[in-house]
Parts: C-alpha cells; sequence; structure tokens
C-alpha cells in the first residue's frame, strides 16, 4: 500500500479553511450555545448536567488567551475542522488513496454543509468531529495493518471524546456489534484491544465521578431531549443523513461504504454505521450524532473516485463544487443579516436562525429595566427562561442575571432581596406561584423579521414574593 501523505496540499486546505472561517466569525452574532459556554466557562468543573466540560473550557482558554470576542471563542471551532481535514486525508491515505483521493476528501470535507456550520460556530460537535474521526483513523491502523497496538491510541481518543460529549460510545457500541457480527472475531482476544478499553475507562473516571456524585444528569437531560423534540429527530433523521454532508458526498459516500464492506479487515464499520443510526433513533437523539461515520464512508468514497475513469472523476468534483457553492451560502454568513429573513437559510441552518437579533433582544430588557423606579432597579433581577437568552443578557452586562436553565439552575437561587423580577421565556405557573403579580411590559423583536426562539417572548415585570426564593426556586427548573 502506497502510504504517502499529500501533506502539503492537505495542509494548504486546512490552514485556508481556518482563515476563512476566521475571517468570518464576526459577520454574524453569537450562538445561542456560545452564549452558554461563555457562562459555563466562569466556572470550571468537571462536568455539567448537559454536557461534560471539554467544550466550555475550549472556549474559556480562546477566551483567557485571545479576549472576550465573538472572533476568539470561535478559533477552537475552526481549528477544530483543519484538524478534522487533515484526519481525512490520513484515512484516505490509510485506505490506500493517493494524492487525488486525500486533496478531494479534505476539499469536499471543508465544503460539506455541516462542517462549515460546525466550523464557524463553537459547538460540541465541533469539537467531537475530529474526536470521532481520530478514533476511526487509529481502528483502521490496527485493522488494516494488523498492528494492535494502535487500540492504545484508539482508547486514548475514545477517553478524551468523553469530556466532550458521550456520543463517543455510540461508535464503540456500533465498532463492537460489527466484529462480533463480521469480525474480525480475533481482534476481540486481543490485549491490546482490552488494554484500549482499559485506557480509555481510566481516562472517564473523573467525568464518570461526577456523573455519579450527581445522579447522572446525563441521563435526566438525554431523556427530556428525546421526550421534547425526539419525534421530530426521527423524522429528520434519513434526510438530513443526505443533507450533512451534501447529496454529492452522499452518492460518494454510498460507494465507500461499499468499499468498506467488500473488506473484510474493516467490514466492521460498514456495519458499525446502521447500529450506531438505530441507537440514535431509538434515543431520539440527533441525525448529527453519527456524521462521523458519514465522513469515514466518504473518505472511502474519494479512494473509490480515484480509480475510475477520468471522465467520471471530473463529473464527481463537479457535483461537489456545485453543492458546496449551495452549503456556503447555506452554512456561512455571505447574506447580510437584514435579508437572512427573506431566505431559506433560517429553515435549513438553524445555527444562523439562533444567532441574529440579539443586540436587540438586550436593548428592550435594558429598556424595560429603566422604567423600574431606582428603588425597585436596586431590588430587581433579571429570570431568562432559557440559557441563551441569559448568556445574551450577561454578554450585554445587564445585571444580576438567574436562569433555570440547565446547568445555570445550579447557579441559583436569586437573592431573597430579589423581589422584583424582569421575566422572559419562564414557566407561567411557576411564576404565578412564586409572585404576587406579573404585567406584561412588552414583546420581544429581533428587529429582522426573523422566525427564531427570542422572537414574540413576551417581557414580564413581577412584583411581590410569595413564597422564599429557597423554596421555590425548583418550580422553575427545566431541561432542554
Amino acid at each position: 500500500m502506497d502510504r504517502t501523505f499529500a501533506w502539503r496540499p492537505v495542509t494548504v486546505i486546512a490552514l485556508a479553511t481556518a482563515v476563512i472561517l476566521m475571517t468570518l466569525s464576526g459577520a454574524y452574532d453569537y450562538h445561542r450555545d456560545e452564549l452558554y459556554f461563555r457562562m459555563l466557562a466562569e466556572r470550571p468543573a468537571w462536568g455539567y448536567v448537559d454536557q461534560p466540560p471539554l467544550t466550555p473550557m475550549l472556549a474559556r482558554v480562546a477566551i483567557g488567551v485571545f479576549g472576550d470576542t465573538l472572533t476568539a471563542i470561535r478559533i477552537p471551532a475552526a481549528l477544530s475542522v483543519a484538524v478534522l481535514l487533515v484526519v481525512v486525508a490520513l484515512i484516505v491515505r490509510e485506505l490506500g488513496g493517493g494524492r487525488f483521493a486525500q486533496v478531494l476528501s479534505a476539499l469536499g470535507v471543508a465544503t460539506a454543509g455541516f462542517v462549515m456550520i460546525v466550523g464557524h460556530s463553537l459547538l460540541t460537535l465541533s469539537v467531537d468531529l475530529p474526536l470521532w474521526t481520530a478514533a476511526i483513523l487509529f481502528v483502521l491502523k490496527a485493522l488494516l495493518r494488523d498492528e494492535p497496538r494502535w487500540w492504545l491510541a484508539v482508547g486514548a481518543v475514545i477517553g478524551v471524546a468523553t469530556y466532550n460529549k458521550h456520543l463517543i460510545v455510540i461508535l464503540v457500541i456500533g465498532l463492537a456489534a460489527g466484529l462480533l457480527a463480521v469480525g474480525p472475531r480475533r481482534v476481540l482476544r486481543s490485549p491490546w484491544l482490552w488494554a484500549g478499553a482499559l485506557l480509555a475507562a481510566l481516562l472517564a473516571v473523573p467525568n464518570l465521578l461526577y456523573q455519579v456524585a450527581n445522579g447522572w444528569p446525563q441521563l435526566k437531560m438525554a431523556a427530556a431531549l428525546s421526550a421534547d423534540k425526539g419525534a421530530e429527530m426521527r423524522a429528520l433523521f434519513l434526510p438530513m443523513q443526505v443533507l450533512l454532508l451534501g447529496p454529492a458526498a452522499t452518492v460518494i459516500a454510498a460507494f465507500g461504504c461499499a468499499r468498506l464492506w467488500r473488506d473484510r479487515r474493516v467490514r466492521a464499520l460498514a456495519v458499525a454505521y446502521p447500529v450506531a443510526g438505530v441507537l440514535t433513533v431509538l434515543s431520539g437523539g440527533r441525525p448529527d450524532y453519527i456524521i462521523g461515520l458519514l465522513v469515514l464512508f466518504f473518505a472511502a468514497g474519494c479512494v473509490s473516485l480515484e480509480a475510475w475513469r477520468p471522465r467520471w472523476r471530473v463529473v464527481g468534483v463537479a457535483a461537489l463544487a456545485v453543492v458546496a457553492a449551495g452549503n456556503t451560502l447555506i452554512a456561512l454568513p455571505i447574506v447580510p443579516q437584514r435579508e437572512v429573513a427573506q431566505t431559506v437559510i433560517p429553515e435549513a441552518n438553524q445555527v444562523v436562525r439562533e444567532s441574529l437579533g440579539w443586540p436587540s433582544f438586550a436593548e428592550q430588557v435594558r429598556a424595560v429595566v429603566r422604567t423600574l423606579p431606582p428603588d425597585e432597579q436596586a431590588r430587581v433581577i433579571l429570570l431568562m427562561g432559557n440559557y441563551g437568552n441569559a448568556g445574551a443578557a450577561v454578554r450585554a452586562g445587564l445585571p444580576r442575571v438567574f436562569s433555570p436553565h440547565n446547568q445555570l439552575f445550579e447557579y441559583g437561587p436569586p437573592p431573597e432581596t430579589g423581589t422584583v423580577a424582569i421575566t422572559v421565556d419562564v414557566i407561567r405557573r411557576a411564576m404565578r406561584e412564586q409572585f404576587t403579580t406579573c404585567q406584561e411590559a412588552g414583546e420581544i423583536d429581533n428587529g429582522l423579521g426573523l422566525d427564531n426562539e427570542i422572537q414574540g417572548n413576551a417581557i414580564f415585570v413581577c412584583r411581590g414574593l410569595k413564597i422564599p426564593w429557597r423554596a421555590g426556586w425548583a418550580n422553575f427548573r427545566h431541561y432542554s
């Protein structure tokens, strides 16, 4: 097998992609998850009720090194994609692909819609994707080279990945099912594989101890997400498998899956995908949870495309280029903010939809604070029903912000002196039980005509505590 790595063009593609992503990073605004990460980053911990600590801590490092700016917090996302592209090219090399296949795989993944989205905004999947592909790369090295020591590297990556999301377990289950079903089963008897598993478990111990000590909050969170949007995610699973990388890349990925299936050494990875897919659907998880396996299939498909006749290679490259142009318009902040609502972008890219309107939101909340008498302004708290709103209020410098959403609930309750509350998107029943009166003081308008989570939310001013905050705070708690 020719294992020559086309490091120059692949490195250029990776660096150019990161530069483009960083250049465009400030065109819109923070995504609500990024605003949440800013708040979590101020309170380092081994874990949070809705996620492990890695992505918030990367946000903390980026802010500490580069300053508290939108561009700074997105540096880890852009670098993650750069790493991803290099790893994908290495996967192609491991599968026998030459220079053409390596370069095509890097370009194809760089211009995939979902990859551009997670490279532009810092999301947990921004970091998860290169971790999945790195684990897959080392699995391929162990299986194709018959060098079992690579299972230690697999275990190390899996252990680290548990600090970002626990979704890596889906890959582990899928791979285990594949090895049991189609082999090579002798791998399961390798002491190196079990040493890798032990290493993964040891690395994950602090994370697991946090879960045990806190009553397995990740399971509660998963149940809440499944109950909230599980049916919607199940309905979207199949169409999203085509849209995540794009139609052209999906066709190439189908050939890649077939290629892996024909090779008995790595057939288990072809089986891992449907197993992981079934687990995702049954749990009501998002369709993008298993995109790492789609990236593997696309990489394998690029190896097949390299062996085709020149005219078919041209057709494949042209199809990828056409889809890439559309992906760029949808995934990156190319269209001016005030025109986004008149396009299909908000429907196709929810990250964009939830990255606009925050300055208007914060100013409208601030305006309600200013209407209060001075004595009430001294006692007022801001009660935001979800972490995005809370993060936007904190980022805007608004005072005494609290939220009962996910991890932020743990940072309450508000002080008992907070007898006046300005609330947005808070459980109405809890408001009635907590306050004597709640009067509507306005309605959020993002100023862009955009239908997103903040648009149309009522702003209430509530007064008079019926019960102390320490007794009533639990009524406000919610996961989503």
